[in-house]
């Protein structure tokens, strides 16, 4: 069975950081990409990051670009989400994802991906 469990979240101020982890359990990273998303209240759901299996590429969502860091530990079978600089309007829920994809670029739509965590709430606010 299939599960992701994210874990991190947490009340951080403005400029300051925080590290979501996503826990896998029942697959492997070899040929599963993973996404982390985040859906703020009255919004739709958006894509912050994904993470490919083979080549290990990565995509960041303009917002976060060069404020967020997604990697992975495959010893630990967890994918991180290291956030710098936050901003008040980077509060949110935060999910990861998992989607069978052992070659191929990941993507940052959350209809590629059928394995969804439970989420995390990141607030940021001083």
């Amino acid at each position: 069975q299939l599960q992701l469990v994210e874990s991190g979240g947490d009340l951080a101020q403005p400029g300051g950081s925080l590290s979501l982890s996503c826990a896998l359990s029942g697959f492997t990273l070899d040929h599963y990409a993973i996404g982390w998303f985040r859906q703020a209240p009255g919004k739709e759901r958006e894509g912050v990051s994904c993470l490919s299996s083979k080549d290990r590429s990565t995509s960041y969502a303009d917002s976060v670009k060069g404020r967020y860091t997604i990697s992975r530990d495959n010893a630990k079978n967890t994918v991180y989400l290291q956030m710098n600089s936050l901003k008040p309007e980077d509060t949110a829920v935060y999910y990861c994802a998992a989607v069978f994809l052992p070659w191929g670029d990941c993507g940052l739509t959350d209809g590629e991906y059928d394995y969804w965590g439970q989420g995390t709430q990141v607030t940021v606010s001083s």
